[in-house]
């Protein structure tokens, strides 16, 4: 179903369509005075600072866009491991603004961005390189992901710290799917040593699939491919790997070695 897949241009309207659809749902979440100062599901965070981080983020995708069309070097990237640390120091910086201000910033900053993400044509979805603060050069169609993260999973974290049961909304965890791996891989702890292993991921949902998912040498890669025979392997329905790969929740059924599967989800550094 390409449509459900971003990496490639047939998914773009799909991805664009849904990220309108979560960003509305974040505005509705973020806008209700009560929840202004009310804990999320990230630490030590409010609503407030998940928009404040929406915005900085945001505003890094217009710079380094910039830069990537007027060729200017970008500058070195962060690197994931101290991603936690500079996303909470830029996004507290704006503490302070106030709630209608913020959120009148933000719904400029996402209107700019969908024109940006709009009028990206099919070559440049896939082959157009633009520098990403933390994770280095990616293709333009991983902002689109990016934007679909953050209003996707920090409505999750709003909502969450609500205290009411919810849920996350199938088609953004869908989309999500794929990048899940790359979050993987990028966030593999440097204590994630030991003898190589590999162990297999099922997923479920519109990217449905099996994977063969091996860490050696503090690296992770992964390949569809035959997963019974394993020593271990973990099913997931979309929603839940996307929470698992992002540290939100503790999820997942393994069949098979459970030391295994705890080994390798204790594997990564959170985000």
């Amino acid at each position: 179903m390409t449509e459900w897949n971003a990496m490639t241009y047939e998914g773009k309207d799909t991805i664009l369509r849904v990220v309108r659809q979560e960003a509305e749902q974040f505005f509705a979440l973020a806008e209700q005075t009560d929840a202004w100062e009310r804990q999320t599901a990230c630490t030590d965070w409010t609503t407030r600072d998940a928009v404040a981080h929406i915005i900085d983020t945001t505003e890094g995708y217009f710079r380094a866009f910039d830069a990537a069309r007027s060729g200017t070097e970008a500058p070195e990237p962060f690197g994931l491991p101290v991603m936690h640390e500079k996303a909470n120091e830029f996004a507290t910086a704006f503490r302070g603004v106030p709630q209608a201000e913020l959120m009148q910033r933000l719904r400029d900053d996402f209107h700019k961005m969908q024109e940006l993400l709009d009028a990206i044509g099919p070559d440049d979805w896939t082959g157009f390189m633009v520098t990403h603060a933390y994770m280095g050069p990616v293709p333009a169609f991983f902002y689109a992901a990016g934007q679909l993260m953050d209003y996707g999973v920090h409505s999750w974290d709003i909502r969450e710290g609500s205290g009411r049961n919810h849920a996350l909304s199938g088609d953004a965890a869908d989309l999500l799917v794929p990048f899940m791996f790359a979050i993987w891989q990028g966030t593999v702890a440097a204590d994630a040593g030991g003898d190589p292993f590999t162990i297999g991921i099922r997923v479920g949902g519109r990217n449905a699939g099996d994977y063969r998912v091996t860490i050696a040498d503090g690296a992770l890669t992964y390949e569809p491919g035959e997963i019974e025979s394993l020593p271990a392997y973990l099913e997931f329905d979309a929603a839940s790997m996307v929470l698992c790969a992002f540290g939100r929740c503790n999820t997942g059924t393994v069949r098979g070695d459970s030391a295994l599967a705890e080994r390798f989800l204790n594997s990564f550094f959170r985000i």
